[in-house]
């Protein structure tokens, strides 16, 4: 099998995209000559920049090479050991961080609620936020986080954020927003970015951009700029100050100039658009939940998950429970992939 077929057969993982032609030029351009370390370049400066426009506020920045980093040091700065993280319980953190949010918070609780689509339930939330504060013999809560999109492809409402927001500050406790797919929650929702965080009560933000088109990096955003000096020393213990931050900055950058931010994550939710619409007419196949971004879950008929796998195409199945697939798509999806998965379902689902 090719390199080019094979790569069009997959649809387990944004992750398994490459990279964007422009931002592989603008690491080419900061290759050469000398600058400062540790981010006291001028492409990090550009870099905060523009994150403070895209933010309309003025912003603190931290660079950092996975998702995972963000979201640990994000939370280490928010919660004390002795504090509680609300989450939902299909929360990344919750589940597919190897405990990293546990350890960068030297101890902190991870508490995991309930709600439909991986959102969190706001009644739920009004109890947690509440249960046993200021009670010695527990965990303290003490901030909450959201995923945006959440980890089954749904996209919180302006409302929804702003009715979490609400809870969140009228408990007393922080807000942080786990935005891996960020960008593709902005493309769907056609809000401004601030709408969708600090106007909303979010207080930091792990601000994804690996998924959707750099390399090898993403970034925390800091609109509580009281936390900065923290996560400044944490970042640096935990050996994510890189010392030639260029390579960072360049990638988010080109990320952020000319809209490619956006028009990839607009890429990947109408590839994974013109799936649903394909699989839904397809007789067996039982499309799950809401898709607003580029995961999609569903369930298939055992004969036809066993004939893509034959073929080559790679997802996950049967992690959830039997039956139920996730395909995911992403700004490197093209049309013709998208129909060739739906041929191959049609065929085996005859």
């Amino acid at each position: 099998m090719s390199v080019t077929s094979a790569t069009a057969r997959i649809f387990s993982s944004d992750n398994t995209a490459g990279t964007s032609p422009e931002i592989i030029e603008a690491m080419a351009r900061v290759s050469s000559g000398q600058t400062l370390p540790y981010g006291a370049d001028d492409t990090t400066a550009s870099v905060r920049r523009r994150l403070g426009e895209v933010f309309e506020k003025e912003v603190d920045v931290l660079l950092v090479s996975t998702g995972s980093a963000a979201n640990a040091l994000s939370l280490a700065s928010l919660t004390p050991p002795w504090g509680s993280v609300l989450c939902h319980r299909e929360s990344h953190i919750n589940n597919d961080e190897c405990g990293a949010p546990e350890f960068y918070t030297a101890g902190a609780k991870l508490v995991p609620l309930g709600g439909e689509d991986a959102k969190i339930d706001p009644a739920e939330l009004r109890g947690a936020v509440r249960h046993k504060k200021g009670d010695v013999h527990s965990v303290e809560p003490s901030v909450v986080s959201v995923t945006q999109a959440t980890e089954t492809g749904a996209v919180y409402t302006l409302d929804e954020l702003r009715t979490i927001g609400s809870i969140t500050r009228e408990a007393g406790l922080r807000l942080h927003m786990d935005g891996a797919r960020f960008a593709g929650a902005v493309a769907a929702l056609g809000c401004s970015p601030a709408e969708l965080t600090w106007r909303a009560g979010v207080d930091v933000l792990s601000f994804g951009a690996t998924k959707n088109g750099t390399m090898t990096a993403d970034a925390i955003v800091v609109f509580d700029r009281s936390l900065t000096a923290e996560l400044t020393f944490r970042a640096k213990r935990a050996g994510q100050l890189a010392s030639k931050m260029r390579f960072h900055a360049a990638q988010l950058d080109a990320y952020l100039a000319d809209g490619l931010w956006l028009r990839n994550a607009a890429h990947a939710n109408a590839m994974a658009a013109r799936l649903q619409d394909g699989l839904k007419a397809i007789p067996g196949v039982g499309l799950l939940g809401i898709t607003d971004a580029n995961i999609l879950f569903c369930r298939l008929p055992q004969q036809v998950t066993e004939g893509l796998l034959a073929e080559g195409y790679t997802f996950y199945h049967d992690r959830w429970e039997p039956g139920v697939v996730r395909f995911v798509t992403s700004f490197a999806t093209t049309e013709e992939d998208v129909d060739g998965l739906l041929g191959a379902v049609g065929r085996y689902a005859a």
